[in-house]
């Protein structure tokens, strides 16, 4: 779906695209640490870093503020197709599933149970673990499949119980790169539970696109828009009208529904309707539909297509270079066809420390990212015997001629 005329335009819209600051010409492939910024992004930051005035005042530049901020919620809305609940920016998307996970428990049954998996990032692991005790409730950790480096929604079925009041998911795997079925899986949860509050990591999956809230049936979903094309800085959370209404820390006397914290950064806001600006603009390049949402849906299309081209390539080889599947010592995580994948291959290569991989793809012009059996990786490396292994992660942006570049390294480091 996605041409070479469209890729070279998708390129132009990316700052850094080959190159690096502080590196001359590189590929890069670690956009599950960070994607690439949009140039537009990079912009709208400047403009508003500039701007003193707040939000609320009866001025005219106030009331721009408040109207860009709107915008970016209902651009919101229509990408993410969540026509209720609330979206809200906060520090990080750490800080956000801390939060929501934090009043989630508070906010239910004591000796109630909360439950997740081992496949999940730390943060919402982590969150769990702290707010379960403090509420007095039980934290359950279903095991993930470490053979397909994913969870599948029976596992959940097979560990919910009435008595599950808080339910964390994450929707695609930093390590493994595999997603899961997560309408499926809150199924699962409210067919025995269907009061539970089920809290979703969408921090990974969100720049693979193909974000459907109303089709999730969840109650909170939390992503860090460096991820997606965006910046640092800050973190978006959508949560149910639901999740709204429960006990959470607000100013006395002020919107009773309010879970913003402090003045807010009118600049994050406006970034995301560049974001969301960007991929309708995708998926008009991909349907001839007019519809709004459609073209997201198209746009999400594309970038999964696109990204499957890549990691088909780097696994089974292009043109007369061997994938990564047909070179010996090497491991892949999750397995090889693996149709979970969404844009990232992470692999072992059993003659060299990945850490060496790591420093001489790095020398060779090729970014990627060591991930090590510690508090961030240990729930996935451990269970398979690793101390370490490699994480190349591609996003639509990304070409056939740079995992060609990236196969002829590995095959020159493997000997």
């Amino acid at each position: 779906m996605i041409t070479q005329d469209l890729l070279n335009e998708i390129r132009n819209h990316f700052a850094h695209i080959e190159s690096c600051p502080q590196q001359a010409t590189r590929v890069f492939f670690e956009n599950a640490g960070g994607s690439l910024t949009l140039k537009s992004v990079a912009q709208t930051s400047t403009h508003y870093a500039a701007i003193p005035d707040n939000q609320g005042r009866a001025n005219t530049g106030s009331q721009e503020l408040v109207r860009v901020i709107e915008k970016a919620k209902n651009d919101m809305r229509a990408m993410m197709n969540a026509p209720g609940g609330q979206f809200f920016i906060g520090e990080s998307g750490t800080e956000l599933l801390f939060r929501l996970i934090m009043n989630a428990c508070l906010g239910t049954d004591r000796d109630g149970t909360v439950l997740g998996s081992t496949l999940e990032h730390p943060a919402t692991r982590s969150a769990c673990d702290r707010w379960a005790r403090v509420a007095g409730q039980h934290h359950v950790l279903i095991s993930h499949d470490d053979a397909t480096g994913t969870i599948e929604p029976a596992a959940y079925a097979a560990s919910v119980s009435k008595d599950t009041v808080v339910a964390t998911i994450v929707h695609t795997s930093p390590v493994t790169g595999m997603g899961v079925d997560l309408a499926a899986i809150a199924t699962e949860i409210r067919k025995v539970a269907p009061e539970c509050f089920i809290i979703v990591d969408g921090i990974q999956h969100a720049a693979h696109g193909r974000i459907d809230l109303t089709a999730y049936d969840v109650d909170g979903y939390v992503i860090s828009p460096y991820k997606m094309f965006s910046r640092h800085g800050y973190g978006l959370a959508w949560i149910s009208d639901r999740l709204t209404k429960l006990p959470h820390n607000s100013l006395i006397d002020g919107p009773a529904d309010n879970w913003e914290m402090g003045t807010r950064d009118t600049g994050s806001y406006a970034t995301l309707s560049d974001v969301s600006d960007y991929l309708e603009w995708l998926g008009s390049q991909v349907t001839e539909s007019t519809d709004r949402r459609e073209k997201f849906i198209a746009a999400g299309e594309a970038i999964h297509a696109q990204e499957k081209a890549l990691t088909d390539a780097m696994l089974h080889g292009t043109g007369n270079l061997p994938g990564l599947a047909e070179m010996a010592n090497v491991t892949i995580l999750g397995g090889i066809d693996n149709p979970a994948r969404e844009g990232l291959v992470s692999f072992r290569l059993e003659t060299m420390p990945s850490v060496d991989v790591v420093e001489k793809l790095n020398t060779a012009g090729i970014r990627t990212h060591v991930r090590k059996a510690d508090h961030y990786s240990g729930n996935i490396l451990t269970p398979l015997g690793m101390d370490s292994c490699i994480r190349v992660s591609m996003c639509h942006y990304n070409s056939i001629e740079e995992v060609a570049k990236f196969l002829a390294t590995v095959k020159e480091l493997h000997g």
